[in-house]
Order: structure tokens, then C-alpha cells, then sequence
């Protein structure tokens, strides 16, 4: 009889290539691994997402504006480019290839970077861009592509590593297995504490490092960091296991399905949604193959698997019904998706606007401290390291015996919950704009310099907005993790992670196109060029702006109750082996109402 140890996982392997076993692979201690390597490649990123507007503005000479356009473009950029790099993966390389050779390139962004930060020919002539009479040179020619060269390196590593690090620790579980799931519902709260933990670190200790001994050696902090998060990331390669890469992308499939509907737009639905086309479900074919069974919804999808003599077998033209089904299923997904992209925009202000509030603030934390204005979001950083294990040891089996749901809580109802805490962030942070303008006035400082003449106002007043907003962040980032994961289609896992940091992308493209318009849409009614125009954000109405967002989100909740209401979850799927078991349970539910 076979031990459990010599268990063998269906579809994965070790990293010599041989069939991954149960016992010597994966499971957390495999995962811990992957959880630090992404911890270590937060500490490197986190401060440069809160600062380098700060170093956009006050090295290189950019306008706020255009200083916070810079950074959101960098962000959204990597985001947008993991959709990319996720199917490269799936397709070409695998997860973990994908995941080292991205944290090499992360690494030579941030070498460069550093770099530039180092050496003054690399950057503008010094000035002091607070001064109103300053005519400042601002970065351009080859520096200037030295500069982009750097950030949008760095945007494809981490493109490349938040697209497969997640479906990586993932794929060390196995989802059939009962306990291996609720471990895996586990691995997701822990990969947010990791990000916490690394961002902790790196909004304390980097942040303060770059303010106070330069930015080259803050750069220089994050590009170790990196650097060591490869090294755990290779030294857990004897536990993993690893994803065998199918050779094709499932994206393909899930377009085919669109194709072929369309195609086949003039045939006739039949009456009965078993003549549909479908490979027959016998043991062999489940062991590689999923089957889902069919559902009454999009029913104009279920055209691309119409059996017809004149049809052929093109994939193109005739799909399985496992396929049509998947694409519905993703179809269904898309409204959940477009209701998440609001909360990036509102994140992309705390790391930007923010901070440049806080750059005018008292940031004295002691006598001999201050308190980087950058380091704000270590106060919510700080609250989710204590709540996130209390919430997934505590809270959710409490909420379990309540509900009966493994979770605790839905996902949709997660995600819910934080986005209406975005709202009531933005707009806490409107009524803490009023206060601190209200502050500049009572005291004639509407033009003071903020490095020389800081307002008589604790920056702590903005950590309100920040604490609210971190609940919202681990309500939301992290129900929209586990909520495209298990709603992905099985072929299409190994992506699905690419869903939530896609529409974190479009969060933060809309962020920068959004500060344009209401510049554009307020010139006329302001001395400066619009509500957030010019580098004195005293004489800008930033509060005005941050209560647009509250409202905005505040309507985007209400489409979201919406779309979660009529929201079906994934249907289990079905396999050869439990195919009769299947059918039992059809038959005892029609039962009462025959």
C-alpha cells in the first residue's frame, strides 16, 4: 500500500522535473517561502509608491501633478503588464521561471535607479522648487531616459512577480484535497500579511532613509531587499511544486468561445442542452480535463457548441460546453471587476496627494524624530499586522459557526464592506484638507515653504484617512484575490490573480486622467489652473477633489450591491470519478417536488 509520502500530485512536478509527491512538497512550508519573497519584494517597492513623487518633485524638478501622474503611470504599468507576463507564464516558462527571472529585472530597475539618484550629472541643477520666484530646470534628454529606463524596468519585475508569485504559492495546495483548501483560504490572508510586513519596513525604515541620508541609499536599501527576496525564493525550490506549463494559453480557449457564438450567431439553438458538443467524461479524460455542466444563462454563448455537419471541427467554430461555460463564467465576473476599479483610484491619492499634505505638516514625532510624511501609511500598516492574524484565527471561525461559510464572510460581501470604507476614507480626508487649509489661513502661511516653515498642524490628523483606508484594503484587496481565484475557470487559474492587479491598472490610469480633467474642468474658476494645478497645494482645493472621489464611490457602491446581488457563484465541477455521485444528488433534490 502506498504511504502518503509517495502520494503523487496530478500535474506538477519538483524542480528536476519528476512528479511532485504530497508530503515532500508544498504545503506551507513551501509556501513560507514564497510569502517571504514577496514580503522582500514589498520592503523594496512600498516606499518608492508613497515617496517617489517626493523625488519626482523636489530632484528632478517635476510639477506635483505631473510628479503624481509619473508615479501613477509606473503603478498602473505594472499592473496592466501582469495580464502579459501571466499568460507568458502559463504558456511559455511556467510560474516560478517567470517569478525569478521578473525579480532579476525588478532588481536592475532599482540598480539604475539607484544609480541616477547617486550621481548629480545624472539629474537637473540643484533648486529649490518651493521658492515662487524659482524657474527650476526640470529632468529631461538622456536623464530622462535614464529615469523612465529605470521605473518601467522595474515595472515589468514586479509585473512579472505579482502575476504568477500568488498562483505559485497557490499552486503548493491542492483543491480537492479538504484540508489543503482551507489552508490555501489561509495562504491568501497570509500573503497580505507579508505584504504588510514588508511595508512596514519599508515605510519606517526606507522611507526615513531616504528623507534624511539621501535617496540613493534609500534605492539602495530596496535594491538589496530585492535582491535577498530572490535568494529565499531560490532557496525554497527543493519543496515546491511546480506547475507543469501547458504549452498553450487558456485565454485562447476563452476567445474561441466568443468567436465561434458569433460565427454561428445564424443557427438555431437546440431545445435540449445535451445535444451541445461535449468530449465524453470517462476517467481517462477527467484526470486532464474539466467538466462543468451547463447553466440557462448567456444563452447566445451556447451557440459556439452547436453541432452542425456544415460547422467541421475547428476550435474556432465548435466549442465544448466546459468552454462555453467557463467563458460565461468570466463573462459574469467582468461587472465585479469594473465596481473594484474605483478603490485604486482613491488609493492612488493617499499615495500622492497625501503625501504632499503632509510634506507641509509639523512631522516632529518627538523632540529629535520626524515622522517622514511618507511613513503616514505605516499607522494602517501596523493596525492590519496585529488584525490580519486575529481575523483569520478569530473572526472568521466565529463567523463560520454563524454562517456556515468556510470564509466566514462571502467574498463578495468582503470586497462590499470595503468599499464603502474607501468612501468614508475619501471623505475624512476632505474634512482633514479643510482643517489644515483652515490652519494656513488662521495663520498667514497660505505661501510658506513647507521645508522651511512647516504649519502648526501634527501630520498624525491625516493618519485618519489612512486608518480607514487599510481596514477597506484588507476587506477588499484581498476578497477580490480569493474571489478571482476560485471563480476563475480551472484552465485559467494560473492568471486569475492578474484580474484584481488589472483593475488596480485601470485605478491608477483613470487616477492621472482624472487629476487632467478636473484641472482642465476648474481653470476657469481658479488663480492657478484648476483645483490641483501648481506646486503650493495651500492655494489648491484638495478637499473639494477627495469629496468628488467620496461621492463617486459612494455611487459605485450602490451599482456594486447591484451586480453582488445577482452575482451566481461557480458551479462545482464535475469529474469521472464522482460523476455518479453527481447524478444521486440531482435526483434527491427533484425528489420533493415530484
Amino acid at each position: 500500500m502506498d504511504t502518503e509520502k509517495d502520494v503523487l500530485i496530478e500535474g506538477k512536478v519538483d524542480w528536476k522535473g519528476r512528479t511532485a509527491t504530497k508530503n515532500n512538497h508544498g504545503g506551507m512550508r513551501a509556501a513560507f517561502a514564497i510569502l517571504a519573497t514577496f514580503g522582500f519584494e514589498n520592503m523594496a517597492t512600498f516606499a518608492l509608491a508613497v515617496n517617489l513623487v517626493t523625488y519626482f518633485n523636489s530632484v528632478m524638478h517635476y510639477d506635483i501633478a505631473d510628479a503624481a501622474n509619473h508615479l501613477t503611470n509606473y503603478m498602473g504599468t505594472g499592473y496592466i503588464l501582469s495580464i502579459l507576463m501571466a499568460v507568458f507564464a502559463d504558456a511559455y516558462i511556467g510560474r516560478f521561471r517567470t517569478v525569478l527571472i521578473a525579480a532579476f529585472v525588478e532588481f536592475l530597475g532599482l540598480a539604475l535607479l539607484t544609480l541616477q539618484a547617486h550621481y548629480p550629472k545624472f539629474q537637473p541643477p540643484l533648486c529649490n522648487i518651493f521658492l515662487p520666484t524659482s524657474n527650476c530646470e526640470k529632468l529631461s534628454g538622456g536623464n530622462a531616459v535614464m529615469l523612465f529606463s529605470a521605473i518601467y524596468l522595474m515595472a515589468v519585475g514586479a509585473a512579472g512577480v505579482k502575476a504568477a508569485l500568488p498562483s505559485h504559492g497557490a499552486d503548493q495546495f491542492e483543491e480537492k484535497d479538504p484540508k489543503e483548501a482551507t489552508t490555501m483560504s489561509t495562504f491568501f490572508n497570509w500573503l497580505l500579511l507579508a505584504i504588510v510586513l514588508g511595508g512596514s519596513v519599508s515605510l519606517t525604515c526606507f522611507v526615513w532613509v531616504q528623507d534624511n541620508k539621501g535617496f540613493d541609499y534609500g534605492f539602495g536599501l530596496s535594491m538589496i531587499a530585492m535582491f535577498v527576496g530572490g535568494i529565499i525564493l531560490i532557496c525554497g525550490l527543493p519543496w515546491y511544486r511546480i506547475y507543469v506549463v501547458q504549452g498553450s494559453s487558456a485565454i485562447t480557449e476563452i476567445i474561441q468561445v466568443y468567436v465561434a457564438a458569433i460565427r454561428n450567431s445564424n443557427l438555431q439553438l437546440p431545445e435540449d442542452p445535451s445535444e451541445l458538443y461535449e468530449i465524453p467524461m470517462d476517467k481517462e479524460a477527467g484526470l486532464h480535463e474539466e467538466f462543468l455542466p451547463h447553466r440557462d444563462v448567456y444563452r447566445w454563448l451556447d451557440k459556439a457548441a452547436i453541432r452542425s455537419d456544415n460547422i467541421g471541427s475547428s476550435p474556432w467554430k465548435l466549442c465544448r460546453v466546459t468552454q462555453v461555460e467557463n467563458a460565461k463564467i468570466l463573462l459574469a465576473m467582468i461587472p465585479v471587476f469594473l465596481c473594484s476599479i474605483i478603490m485604486t483610484l482613491c488609493l492612488a491619492q493617499l499615495q500622492t496627494f497625501s503625501v504632499q499634505q503632509g510634506v507641509t505638516m509639523d512631522i516632529k514625532l518627538t523632540k529629535s524624530f520626524n515622522m517622514p510624511p511618507a511613513s503616514l501609511p505605516i499607522i494602517p500598516v501596523a493596525f492590519l499586522v496585529v488584525l490580519i492574524p486575529i481575523y483569520d484565527k478569530i473572526i472568521v471561525p466565529l463567523l463560520r459557526k454563524f454562517t456556515g461559510i468556510p470564509t466566514g464572510i462571502t467574498y463578495l460581501q468582503r470586497v462590499g464592506v470595503g468599499l464603502i470604507l474607501s468612501s468614508v476614507s475619501m471623505a475624512i480626508a476632505g474634512i482633514m484638507e479643510v482643517k489644515r487649509k483652515d490652519i494656513a489661513k488662521d495663520h498667514n502661511m497660505l505661501d510658506a515653504i513647507p521645508v522651511l516653515q512647516p504649519l502648526p498642524i501634527s501630520v498624525f490628523w491625516l493618519s485618519f484617512q489612512y486608518f480607514v483606508f487599510g481596514i477597506a484594503d484588507m476587506f477588499t484587496y484581498v476578497g477580490l484575490l480569493e474571489f478571482f481565484y476560485s471563480q476563475a475557470p480551472k484552465s485559467i487559474k494560473s492568471i486569475s490573480s492578474c484580474f484584481l492587479w488589472s483593475s488596480m491598472a485601470i485605478g491608477y490610469f483613470m487616477s492621472s486622467i482624472m487629476v487632467k480633467i478636473v484641472n482642465h474642468a476648474t481653470k476657469a474658476g481658479t488663480k492657478s489652473g484648476g483645483w490641483l494645478a501648481g506646486n503650493n497645494i495651500n492655494r489648491n482645493h484638495l478637499e473639494l477633489f477627495y469629496w468628488l472621489l467620496s461621492i463617486l464611490s459612494l455611487i459605485n457602491f450602490v451599482v456594486y450591491l447591484f451586480v453582488a446581488m445577482r452575482y451566481k457563484y461557480r458551479p462545482q465541477s464535475l469529474d469521472a470519478e464522482h460523476e455518479h455521485d453527481h447524478e444521486v444528488h440531482q435526483l434527491r433534490t427533484l425528489k420533493p417536488s415530484m
